[in-house]
């Protein structure tokens, strides 16, 4: 029994995924919001990326480059990349916990408010010479 248990934990290490990443969780902001402005940083590379976030003026704009920065400054320090080699090789956002508020109406009834949270991960790679971009 022990055995299939080390085999399943070597087996997990090797399909691990070895690419920076940075995960902010339970942003207040809706996925679908946050979604429209990962669209616009996908495939670049983390100066042009920035500079984007930068000038956005989505809502979204500000935590999803908070969560790039990031991501770039674990590449750096954990795994000794240059930051100017990298770009977005993938961006989402999932769904959180969605806070559940009520507003009063008339006649004594309520209607239900869904404020919705986010879980943003930016995941970074290094480009290939001529491949990727």
């Amino acid at each position: 029994m022990a055995g299939n248990m080390k085999k399943k934990t070597e087996r997990i290490e090797e399909n691990k995924d070895k690419r920076p990443y940075a995960v902010a969780k339970y942003i207040r902001i809706s996925p679908y919001k946050v979604r429209t402005v990962l669209a616009l940083i996908r495939g670049k590379s983390v100066k042009e990326a920035a500079a984007i976030l930068t000038y956005c003026t989505k809502s979204g704009a500000e935590p999803v480059k908070k969560v790039l920065l990031s991501a770039a400054a674990n590449a750096e320090h954990n795994k000794g990349m240059d930051r100017n080699d990298l770009y977005v090789a993938e961006c989402f956002a999932d769904g959180a916990q969605t806070l559940k508020r009520m507003q009063p109406v008339s006649k004594g009834r309520g209607h239900a408010i869904l404020k919705r949270t986010s879980h943003i991960t930016v995941i970074l790679d290094v480009k290939n010479g001529e491949g990727d971009k």
